[in-house]
């Protein structure tokens, strides 16, 4: 079963990427705001209890997330893996997550970091907004918020798999095609 933390900064090609990952690999998406739009949409109790820190003010605990993210991992029939997108964000996330996944007889196979310079980033952020509607992508100051919070809480996941030498590097500059095959070389290895 292949299991891939696909990550980088955004404006990094994630989403067009596992895109081509899912339909190549047969994996299943799992996106942790999808999972919170369809608990709380639904009224469950994971979704109430994240609805309740979100009303205070207050972020969701880990421990919440990673019961969202084992709900949608034990609902899944006959899937050849899992591609998490947006998830593990800290250590800590990180941490929990194998736990979740090894008392479930999986592992992550290997974190796929995109990367793209700052400026490059920008760029291709600003022109996304032009026609995804999101306003944190038209908003300079947004833009560079989002790259920093980034660089300094989620970056760290990325030593975190790379002491478990399941970190790959590829260059997230180019055509989408040329991307892909250098992901598609890293997880046929795995």
């Amino acid at each position: 079963m292949l299991n891939i933390v696909l990550f980088g900064p955004p404006g990094a090609g994630k989403g067009t990427q596992s895109e081509k990952i899912i339909a190549m690999y047969g994996l299943t998406h799992l996106s942790t705001g999808d999972l919170f739009r369809k608990h709380l949409g639904e009224g469950t109790d994971l979704g109430n209890l994240a609805k309740k820190y979100m009303n205070e003010g207050r972020l969701v605990p880990d421990e919440v997330v990673i019961g969202m993210v084992e709900d949608k991992i034990n609902s899944t029939v006959d899937s050849k893996g899992f591609i998490f997108d947006g998830f593990p964000r800290t250590t800590a996330q990180a941490e929990a997550l194998d736990v979740m996944l090894e008392k479930n007889g999986m592992q992550i196979s290997g974190m796929i970091a995109l990367d793209v310079p700052e400026e490059i980033l920008k760029e291709r952020i600003k022109e996304r907004g032009k026609t995804s509607g999101r306003v944190d992508d038209q908003d300079e100051e947004k833009i560079n918020t989002r790259i920093k919070v980034y660089l300094d809480e989620t970056l760290p996941v990325a030593e975190y798999y790379s002491k478990q030498d399941k970190f790959e590097k590829i260059n997230g500059v180019g055509q989408i095609d040329e991307i892909f095959s250098a992901i598609k070389k890293v997880m046929d290895s795995y």
